[in-house]
């Protein structure tokens, strides 16, 4: 090998360590970067009827109980209960291991340390208290105003359970995800609830804003969780609880007559099957806050899906092998 070439291969060399170098620190720098994002004007109430609608939520239509109770908690919600929102369930990402936050009013570990406006402003726009951006694992931020208030209202009257979470453990790439790509959401957002009246509306705010069939009956990137399908066309692929062999494939929620149940459901064979509660064990759907939704709610939803435009998308079982 000649010293020329010799001599190229080490300045090349150099480069790309010096490069590597570089890209390390700079992650390391930028990873914990803070923001300044407005607080929304948005106040708990004491009104009965406000805290019980943050009830229903809780519990019920936006899941929030599902995610932040640990996982092996999950039957006792299906059987009706409401155990404590304590935290700590457990989400196994690419990009690192996420923790769920304790939302009982412990003053420690939980939400009694947090203002109203803090609440509210992680929820309807990704950042948390610190002024960092939080990954973006609820999707709330079209969440309407009262239903936003209904929500933080019900968490203040929740008793304090004392239980510390650990701190989220990011991959190198979930940093730096963190340091360049993850920022709070900016822009025009939701803020209405759409009237009773009208039922494409409640059911286009429950599937995309609040109940977020979107979120998971979409297909993700699952180097970075990005939308890489059809939106509500299902194949996205989730971890079946307590089965490391087995993977959970979100079905076709497009009213496609051959790939797709809601193009073969009646409007009573969904409300029933909703009712049924979770058939599937280690599902990651939650059907025991789903089954708390009200007759109404149902059906707007299932109009709103048979509305969609159809997209043959064959999924394949809901469980399947890796």
């Amino acid at each position: 090998m000649s010293r020329t070439l010799v001599r190229l291969l080490l300045i090349v060399g150099a480069a790309v360590l010096v490069l590597v170098s570089a890209t390390l620190v700079l992650v390391q720098l930028r990873w914990t970067r803070t923001f300044d994002v407005p607080f929304p004007d948005i106040a708990a109430s004491r009104d009965p009827a406000v805290v019980a609608r943050g009830a229903y939520l809780v519990y019920g239509a936006a899941a929030c109980a599902n995610c932040h109770i640990p996982r092996e908690d999950w039957p006792k919600l299906n059987a009706g209960g409401t155990p404590p929102l304590t935290g700590g369930h457990v989400f196994p990402l690419p990009f690192g291991t996420w923790f769920s936050a304790n939302l009982t009013s412990d003053p420690e570990t939980g939400i009694g340390r947090r203002t109203d406006g803090e609440l509210a402003r992680v929820l309807r726009t990704g950042t948390r208290a610190d002024g960092r951006a939080a990954f973006p694992l609820m999707e709330y931020e079209r969440m309407a105003d009262d239903d936003l208030r209904a929500v933080i209202s019900f968490l203040r009257t929740q008793p304090a359970v004392r239980n510390p979470v650990p701190d989220h453990r990011l991959t190198f790439f979930g940093k730096a995800l963190m340091a360049f790509a993850i920022e709070p959401v900016q822009g025009s957002l939701q803020k209405e609830r759409p009237a009773a009246a009208s039922d494409d509306e409640r059911g286009r705010y429950l599937a995309n804003d609040l109940s977020l069939c979107a979120s998971c009956h979409t297909d993700r990137s699952e180097r970075d969780g990005s939308f890489v399908g059809p939106r509500f066309a299902g194949g996205q692929r989730m971890e079946v609880a307590g089965d490391e062999t087995q993977v959970y494939v979100t079905p076709n929620l497009t009213p496609d007559p051959d790939t797709s149940v809601i193009g073969r459901w009646t409007e009573a064979d969904f409300l029933a099957r909703f009712r049924m509660g979770e058939l599937i064990v280690g599902t990651p759907m939650p059907w025991g806050a789903y089954a708390r939704m009200t007759e109404e709610d149902l059906r707007s939803l299932y109009r709103y899906l048979r509305g969609l435009q159809a997209v043959r998308h064959d999924t394949g079982p809901v469980v399947q092998g890796r």
